[in-house]
């Protein structure tokens, strides 16, 4: 990461505001994150954007906005280019388990393009170095702070092209499979557009595990990334439903119980065998 920016203002950069169109006109609004998966035989790594596959279920268009990168190699904040994309859901790669709401789009013919116009951008790429390992799960409190950064109802900065971070806690320990899937559950309001919405340990000023009292330092590690969280209806009626992309109007009121449901990032591990190594 660069030295020229904080950790949190890196972190603004590793997300990404996806707006996709359906067949029928309508609109709606996902979050995506920069990742690496990996390596090819040249020793490089295979960029792409991750998000949820009902964020691009059905779409026809797609659109996102990367910022441009100074000579400096900082974010050109009010410079932008905007990715306009047909066919996008044939664009994505699903991950090979269908119970997986996962999917990723490779991007470097998209930034080998921007080079031959000699543009680049500055985004954050997250990559397997911060995926927690078993063993910093089994030392973990259970109890832990987490950062969701993403586009709620579609919010965001579009002068600067920047996210909204929300705050909240895990609801159950990421350690465990919560009934019994790659999951975990984590107490923040999760509203439509945040589907795709990577969250992280974000310790700037110290963190604690079952081992060491107090340790100094930064630990940033990615947890999972939001897909879906349990509401109940105005009757009483429980029902887990997905993030929605798309804001409608609908018979039955569901209200949020403030819970998301988080895919364990170790579920990225598994694109590493389909994804094309060009």
């Amino acid at each position: 990461m660069s030295e020229q920016l904080s950790p949190a203002e890196q972190l603004a950069y590793c997300t990404v505001r996806i707006e996709v169109e359906l067949a029928d006109g309508k609109t709606g609004t996902g979050t995506g994150f920069f990742y690496s998966l990996a390596k090819t035989d040249d020793g490089r790594h295979v960029p792409v954007i991750v998000t949820n596959k009902h964020v691009v279920t059905g779409s026809v268009k797609g659109k996102f906005k990367l910022t441009l990168k100074t000579a400096g190699g900082t974010p050109d904040r009010l410079n932008h280019i905007t990715f306009d994309l047909g066919n996008f859901e044939q664009r994505w790669i699903p991950h090979p388990d269908g119970n997986t709401d996962l999917c990723i789009m490779p991007i470097a013919p998209l930034l080998q393009e921007a080079e031959r116009q000699n543009k680049q951008f500055y985004f954050v790429t997250l990559d397997k170095s911060h995926l927690p390992t078993q063993s910093e799960l089994e030392d973990m409190l259970g109890l832990e702070q987490v950062l969701m950064i993403g586009y709620p109802n579609g919010i965001w900065d579009h002068v600067n092209n920047l996210p909204v971070y929300r705050r909240g806690i895990t609801a159950s320990h990421p350690l465990h499979d919560w009934n019994g899937k790659a999951e975990f559950l984590i107490d923040a309001a999760c509203f439509p557009g945040s589907s795709g919405s990577p969250v992280l340990l974000f310790d700037t000023q110290g963190y604690q595990t079952k081992t060491v009292n107090s340790l100094d330092g930064v630990r940033i590690k990615l947890l999972g990334i939001l897909y879906a969280g349990p509401q109940h209806t105005v009757s009483g009626e429980i029902k887990i439903v997905v993030v929605p992309t798309i804001q409608v109007p609908i018979a039955v009121s569901h209200i949020p119980n403030n819970l998301g449901i988080i895919i364990k990032s170790s579920k990225l591990n598994d694109f590493e065998s389909i994804v094309p190594k060009t």
